[in-house]
């Protein structure tokens, strides 16, 4: 019988050895939740609650992965949330991050006024409202609402966004002050990360090429690495972080910055291919005209251009669009027309480099 034991205890053991190491988990925080809220989600199809928060998952799983299927996936989520439970807030906090995610930013107010009714206190909706606004160019409302989310909940969402707002105005102190208030309350890794990025870019935006560089390391972006080395002159290693990002993440504004690395490098075939991946990204993720006319602009058909910016400006008068018109009717030959735009876009103050740039081209 002890020699039995003894063949059974080592069989035991050769056959733990013998099984394959369990792999580590290399999903990310919010794959993972998506992944326990579809789990839910087949367990309760009727849950509306369950329904709403994979929907507004998938919304945010869209944006860092951009990957518009996502977005068909939230729709059908947050639709069946509200025909399960019509009128529920958190569906309709979903719908309005659905909409602002797509551009469709009047239909993200309508959203949000519709949650506020629902949801008075809710912080999302009042985030959800900010995003939508700024991008309409009602800077008033926008600044309301704004204040009522550092009020209802101050931390990582609403001090960004605070950042944002600030940037937009020139209050560039005002703004670092913010994101580091940001990074203060950030608890998970990727909310350092997302502070750490934004943080990186003020740097970049004011010239401080050293520190924008310090932040992007500690956020482990790629686009902020290649970015220092497309700047410090090492474009293969730009080339390198760019290629890496766009097989992971491309977005557009990723695409466009990768193709005029590759530009930079000489091999221009091969930009011109990332600029047209990048518009035809744009359609894809939701239309955007505005993204869209700067692109054609910079690397493409002045004429369709305009036609881009005009669309765009056609929804909504922003800082944004006003800054798109005015490079595309220069990109036109059209400056004097192009400096009441211009006016426009600078009117609250912004100071992105970009912009600034363009005003001192059209004069």
């Amino acid at each position: 019988m002890r020699m039995l034991l003894v063949v059974l205890a080592c069989l035991l053991t050769v056959t733990a050895c013998a099984q394959p190491e369990a792999q580590p988990d290399k999903r990310t925080p919010l794959e993972r939740s998506v992944a326990a809220l579809q789990d839910k989600a087949r367990r309760s199809p009727n849950n509306a609650e369950v329904l709403a928060q994979l929907g507004s998952a998938y919304v945010e799983l869209a944006r860092t992965k951009a990957d518009p299927g996502y977005y068909d996936r939230a729709r059908k989520a947050l639709d069946e949330s509200l025909r399960i439970t019509p009128g529920n807030g958190e569906a309709m906090i979903g719908q309005g991050a659905l909409a602002n995610a797509r551009h469709e930013f009047a239909a993200a107010r309508d959203w949000a006024v519709k949650a506020q009714a629902e949801r008075p206190d809710s912080a999302e909706v009042q985030g959800v409202l900010v995003d939508a606004l700024t991008q309409l160019g009602d800077d008033a409302g926008a600044s309301v609402a704004l204040q009522r989310m550092l009020d209802l909940r101050p931390g990582v969402a609403s001090f960004t966004r605070a950042s944002y707002h600030f940037e937009l105005h020139g209050r560039m102190d005002e703004a670092r002050d913010a994101l580091k208030q940001a990074l203060d309350s950030a608890s998970a890794p990727e909310e350092v990360a997302f502070c750490e990025l934004h943080l990186g870019d003020l740097a970049w935006g004011a010239g401080a090429l050293d520190e924008a560089s310090e932040h992007y390391e500690r956020a482990n972006s790629l686009q902020g690495k290649g970015k220092v080395a497309a700047a410090r002159g090492r474009t293969d290693e730009a080339i390198t972080h760019y290629a890496t990002l766009v097989s992971q993440v491309p977005a557009p504004q990723h695409l466009v910055e990768y193709g005029e690395v590759l530009e930079k490098a000489g091999r221009r075939q091969e930009a011109a291919e990332q600029y047209d991946l990048a518009l035809k990204q744009l359609r894809l993720l939701g239309g955007d005209d505005l993204t869209a006319a700067l692109i054609a602009a910079d690397h493409g058909d002045p004429a369709e251009a305009l036609r881009f910016a005009e669309a765009e400006w056609a929804r909504r008068q922003s800082v944004f669009t006003a800054d798109a018109m005015a490079w595309a009717l220069h990109v036109n030959k059209r400056d004097a027309e192009a400096r009441p735009f211009m006016a426009k876009a600078l009117a609250l103050g912004w100071k992105d480099k970009t912009v600034l740039r363009h005003k001192e081209v059209i004069g």
